[in-house]
């Protein structure tokens, strides 16, 4: 008897066998009634049908185990398949486990307020200081999201101010030009998918990068779609983008109202969105503060110095001291 497994293509398939197959050539000792085959995402296993069955039921399991860790090794294969559960990996606050199997973790309130008000909204408005770790937790949970098959992309947005938008006059093909700009959400992503899994998922159009400019027209269902450094954004420029959300599609709009690049004359989109659409049902707006800030300690006392010289058109709106999640109560009792 001969049968063909397929595995769950948001496997990584290189951490999953291991280095030079030691993954798989433990699972094969551990059942030696059967012949097997592994390449890609197929695993041929030939041998007596209940041997096949008993090793496919071993391969689910160690699967399961690294989709959802990250990380697998012969010791926690043996761990698993003797119905031991290997190191425990859960904590309260979790989003994900990133590279080898690292924790990431919702580290402050509003962190964990953004993690939270994901699960009842659509579309997602966090606004605050750098350092404060909203874009890193909106990639988390686009990550976590693509991994649990909720959605089938991710696509990655932010304004290219510093050039204008006006992209053509760079080298190279339209990643080349955008990159420079995206460069932290790289930083982000690097953290959460092994690196010739991201690869895979880039070359497959799974992970999307798209200058904001060319997202007009676009229909954007199915996927997680994140805007960052919206603050840059006009008022026309937002309202493009929020529009081009689609079904099963989720939207989180990050920026910085302290760190605005639009001429002065020139209203930043992002204020202006916050200002229009807060209390509306399906909507959250998560506002961070200096207490969120996880860089160097030194970061939060630059912000503080900064913040108080600011001219009043720099700051928040209200709440700016002690981070407030904006949502329609009735979301919370569907």
């Amino acid at each position: 008897m001969e049968s063909i497994i397929e595995l769950n293509d948001t496997l990584d398939t290189a951490l999953f066998y291991g280095v030079n197959n030691r993954n798989m050539l433990c699972l094969k000792d551990q059942h030696p009634d059967v012949r097997v085959v592994a390449r890609g995402y197929h695993v041929k296993v030939s041998g007596p049908d209940a041997a096949i069955a008993r090793f496919e039921r071993s391969l689910r399991l160690c699967e399961e185990f690294c989709i959802k860790n990250n990380t697998l090794n012969e010791e926690q294969i043996l761990m698993l398949l003797h119905g031991e559960q290997p190191q425990e990996y859960l904590q309260d606050n979790l989003i994900l486990h990133g590279v080898n199997g690292k924790s990431i973790v919702a580290r402050s309130r509003n962190q964990q307020l953004l993690v939270d008000a994901y699960e009842d909204n659509d579309l997602l408005f966090a606004i605050g200081p750098a350092g404060s770790g909203k874009t890193y937790t909106a990639i988390a949970l686009a990550v976590r999201a693509l991994k649990n098959r909720e959605v089938k992309k991710i696509i990655l947005s932010r304004p290219a101010v510093e050039a204008g938008e006006k992209l053509g006059f760079l080298p190279g093909d339209m990643k080349d030009k955008i990159d420079p700009y995206l460069q932290p959400l790289y930083d982000a992503l690097q953290d959460m998918i092994p690196g010739a899994k991201l690869n895979e998922y880039m070359e497959r159009g799974v992970i999307q990068i798209a200058p904001l400019a060319f997202m007009r027209g676009r229909t954007l269902a199915d996927a997680i779609v994140i805007l960052d450094e919206a603050q840059n954004t006009t008022t026309a420029q937002l309202k493009m983008f929020l529009t081009r959300l689609g079904i099963n599609g989720k939207m989180i709009v990050t920026g910085d109202l302290t760190q605005i690049d639009l001429p002065a004359s020139q209203k930043s989109g992002l204020r202006d969105a916050i200002e229009r659409l807060r209390g509306i049902r399906g909507i959250a707006i998560v506002e961070f503060n200096q207490k969120d800030i996880v860089r160097h300690p030194l970061v939060k006392h630059i912000v503080s110095a900064y913040a108080k010289h600011d001219t009043p058109t720099d700051h928040t709106p209200d709440d700016e001291d002690n981070g407030t999640l904006h949502i329609d109560s009735t979301l919370l009792h569907k």
